[in-house]
């Protein structure tokens, strides 16, 4: 939080967890609007919070320094968290997904939101050339120690699709784009989608993951944040983007993403090819 009273803010936040806690949520969402006041880039995401209690807007992504801070912080634990204790097993779902499918390898592979490299080591036997991209430069250096990726780089997930270039190639394209765990920290996905779809080849190929409510819980909505500060996201509305992006979509399987203290998060696996 370079730049603002770190103290203060985390005085501020701390409250609001201690009174949200209580019960108390007119106080929380006080001591949360403070503490937004004081870091406005939000590194503890307190307009998360906000959302998630319905006293705040919903925004339209999770904000780039509090995804940031959060991996930064898990980074050393990451693979434990997700695997061990959260039962996290999407990359491996994909794989299999993608051999129902598609057909032999892919020469360009770009996986955003890496992570320490779990997509990574589930596609080394597909791709001939992976990218790896994480907004979390602690992250990024975990995945390198994992020597499956040919390139890494620290970015945030749209950002990198709408402004990479190489040195030999202004508009590189990839065969397949994944962000295995990507949806939840972003509300408005459309952005993501169209990106995407300017970034592959031909018949190329974009895997993701969502997580998603009862109807009644979305009530209509797109995308909400949930109980448990992570976006969820109506499949209709994944449908929709993806056909008005030009994508086909091939599947949209109800999978289990991950426990949340030991219940299990109901979500989507997506594969869609550019039509």
């Amino acid at each position: 939080m370079s730049g603002f009273d770190k103290e203060a803010v985390a005085e501020a936040y701390n409250r609001g967890l201690a009174l949200e806690k209580a019960g108390d949520r007119d106080g929380a969402a006080e001591a949360y609007r403070q503490a937004l006041a004081l870091d406005p880039d939000d590194h503890g995401g307190a307009s998360v919070r906000l959302a998630a209690m319905g006293r705040g807007e919903t925004p339209e992504k999770m904000p780039d320094a509090y995804v940031e801070t959060l991996f930064d912080q898990h980074a050393d634990d990451f693979d434990d968290i997700l695997v061990n204790q959260l039962r996290y097993c999407v990359p491996l779902l994909l794989r299999e997904q993608l051999r129902t499918h598609a057909d032999g390898a892919f020469n360009r592979v770009l996986d955003l939101g890496c992570g320490t490299g779990l997509a990574g080591v589930a596609l080394k036997d597909c791709a001939k050339h992976i990218t790896g991209v994480d907004l979390s430069e602690r992250i990024v250096e975990l995945a390198y120690d994992r020597e499956v990726y040919d390139d890494l780089y620290v970015g945030e997930a749209v950002g990198f699709l709408r402004e990479f270039e190489e040195e030999e190639n202004a508009n590189p394209r990839w065969d397949l784009i994944v962000a295995t765990d990507v949806f939840p920290y972003l509300g408005d996905a459309g952005p993501f989608v169209t990106a995407a779809a300017a970034r592959l080849n031909r018949d190329g190929l974009l895997g993701f993951s969502t997580e998603t409510l009862p109807e009644e819980a979305l009530k209509g909505r797109p995308y909400k944040i949930g109980p448990d500060k992570r976006f969820a996201h109506d499949p209709g509305y994944i449908a929709e983007i993806l056909a008005d992006a030009g994508f086909e979509t091939l599947a949209m399987d109800d999978i289990v993403v991950r426990l949340e203290e030991g219940s299990p998060v109901p979500g989507h696996l997506v594969l869609a090819r550019l039509a």
